[in-house]
């Protein structure tokens, strides 16, 4: 219904190149042709171009300019440069922007018209811009994010207005970005030769654990028996020094006296000594008493 409403802005355009056209709303078809009026032979190929950016939803006023000599346009196909679709759509977002911000700061430093529809990327503007233009999308669909392209065009296009530097190499002025980190993914893997092995259809068989070799070799049962012989050693030794204090208490009550002492004697000898130092504070006392 749009194409209908602008068809007569295009004939219009494409006549004063000398070339027809006729659109079908049933079938959805345009086309155009070169007429004797035709004095461009690049004509035709600029009215093609013209029917390629409508077909991307291109306005009509903007799509028109490709009739002018020094601009072009270039169709980017991004869909196969990304398998998954979330993926995909997520980095065609960054190539928008918060409200477009992105792709309008693109356009302002490349001096071209952007149009981010479905699967596809158009551009108008000069040749140069186009290279530019193409460079950001294809690093933006391979996760390089496109402010740092943004950041790169503003410093080319102050260095370009300085006449001294017009012949001087600008890498020491551009910025180089660097990665971080790399995911696992990246690590270069070992590549082994396998020309000289010979294709079995069968897995190698399993390595044999530490285990598996000690008991192989008899050092596994052998460690086993000297940990019980540690043990029943250690154990013995226990009962040993047990046994022997069980007998040198026992042999403590055999020990026979010393030869020419009565210990009946001495018994009674101390007990009489204890009584009479019982008794001394009491005999004092009564002298005291008698005294006083």
């Amino acid at each position: 219904m749009y194409l209908k409403q602008a068809w007569p802005l295009i004939t219009k355009a494409l006549e004063k190149k000398g070339v027809a056209c006729t659109l079908d709303l049933v079938e959805g078809r345009m086309e155009v042709r070169t007429t004797r009026k035709t004095f461009d032979p690049a004509a035709i190929l600029d009215a093609r171009d013209l029917i390629k950016l409508l077909a991307r939803s291109v306005p009509a006023p903007q799509a028109i300019k490709i009739l002018q000599d020094d601009t072009a346009c270039d169709v980017i196909k991004i869909r196969g440069l990304v398998r998954n679709k979330e993926r995909f759509v997520k980095r065609r977002q960054r190539l928008l922007g918060p409200n477009g911000s992105t792709l309008k700061a693109l356009e302002l430093l490349t001096s071209t018209y952007i149009l981010v529809q479905g699967n596809t990327v158009s551009a108008m503007g000069g040749y140069k811009g186009l290279k530019e233009v193409r460079r950001v999308v294809e690093d933006c669909m391979n996760n390089i994010h496109p402010i740092y392209h943004v950041k790169e065009l503003m410093i080319k296009r102050e260095l370009a207005k300085n006449p001294e530097l017009k012949n001087e190499s600008w890498d020491r002025f551009l910025p180089h970005f660097k990665k971080k980190t790399l995911s696992k993914r990246h690590v270069p893997h070992k590549i082994t030769n396998k020309t000289s092995k010979v294709y079995t259809p069968f897995p190698p068989p399993q390595e044999k654990s530490k285990i598996d070799l000690q008991i192989e070799s008899g050092e596994y049962f052998l460690a086993k028996q000297a940990q019980d012989r540690a043990k029943e050693h250690e154990k013995r030794e226990k009962q040993k020094v047990k046994k022997e204090e069980k007998q040198r208490t026992r042999a403590e009550a055999f020990v026979a006296p010393e030869e020419g002492i009565d210990h009946g004697t001495e018994l009674k000898a101390k007990k009489r000594k204890i009584t009479n130092e019982n008794d001394q504070p009491s005999t004092s006392k009564k002298a005291k008493h008698r005294n006083g």
